[in-house]
């Protein structure tokens, strides 16, 4: 495991990667997020106001976690394939003063992370959140991917466990 703080929106937001915790009807997973590897290769997808990213997103009500992911990595970068659960990052706004327990979000949520081996890669149309897709080296993407430090640990978690 591997605590960081964050600023969201000027905020104090406690992230802590888990890699490898079992996902229960109990936790509330908000959501889903994917390393999706072609030829030796990360797809990382251009987001308004995200930058690049891995593709990802909210889950729908009464949407499986497997569905979402699924959903979301066609979405923002049109590739379809197998998909495999790596971990969690538990989101905590404990230490957030401005946290609203009336919002959208709970004290205390997940994002869950899988890692895609893509099968196919279908033609890019532009049709939801994301304008581009890219095709990274994996030593290539913490220069290129806009986010948090948990991303590097993420992709080489994805990498080890994912390979063997």
């Amino acid at each position: 495991m591997q605590t960081i703080f964050v600023d969201w929106g000027g905020n104090n937001v406690k992230l802590t990667w888990m890699p490898q915790k079992k996902l229960t009807e109990s936790l509330k997973v908000t959501s889903v997020h994917a390393v999706c590897i072609k030829d030796g290769k990360v797809l990382l997808a251009h987001i308004k106001d995200r930058g690049f990213n891995y593709p990802g997103g909210h889950v729908e009500t009464g949407e499986k976690i497997e569905e979402a992911i699924l959903r979301e990595i066609y979405e923002e970068g049109y590739v379809k394939g197998t998909i495999k659960y790596i971990g969690s990052i538990e989101v905590s706004h404990k230490e957030n003063l401005s946290f609203d327990s009336r919002g959208k979000y709970p004290l205390i949520a997940y994002q869950a992370f899988f890692r895609m081996d893509v099968i196919e890669c279908l033609p890019f149309l532009r049709e939801h959140e994301s304008s581009a897709r890219i095709w990274v080296e994996p030593s290539e993407v913490p220069f290129v991917i806009n986010d948090h430090e948990l991303s590097e640990l993420i992709l080489v978690h994805a990498l080890t466990l994912c390979s063997s």
